[in-house]
């Protein structure tokens, strides 16, 4: 990103934005298994087919998803499989983040009981 010029920062923030709303990452995880129509894809999700035909156009333009049209039915697959390994990395930081944040309110309830039991037997 060092050397990008603003244009390109632009597109690499565009593709952020397709990743920051739940239902498109619900989505491009469902389609880590393999293509699925949009139907499909709105049944496993929950939300109605419009609602995920739009987030599918989003992921599309982004160049996240490919669409395949057969007869009347749309299929999607991932267009770039790379947004896995990216997705992975973040996940597991996040994982690490909660983990050390455990442990962080883990220490301070250990502390607070221990504190509180020393200043009882100095009562």
């Amino acid at each position: 990103m060092q050397d990008l010029p603003p244009e390109a920062l632009e597109q690499v923030a565009a593709y952020f934005q397709a990743l920051s709303e739940p239902t498109r990452l619900q989505i491009l995880n469902l389609l880590r298994g393999g293509e699925r129509s949009v139907g499909e894809l709105a049944q496993l999700c929950g939300y109605t087919s419009a609602n995920i035909s739009r987030h599918l156009s989003f992921l599309t333009r982004h160049g996240l998803v490919q669409r395949e049209t057969r007869g009347t039915s749309a299929y999607y697959q991932i267009a770039d499989d790379s947004v896995y390994a990216l997705c992975d990395l973040v996940c597991g930081n996040i994982a690490r983040q909660l983990e050390r944040k455990a442990g962080e309110r883990q220490l301070f309830k250990s502390g607070g009981r221990a504190g509180a039991r020393a200043g009882q037997r100095k009562a």
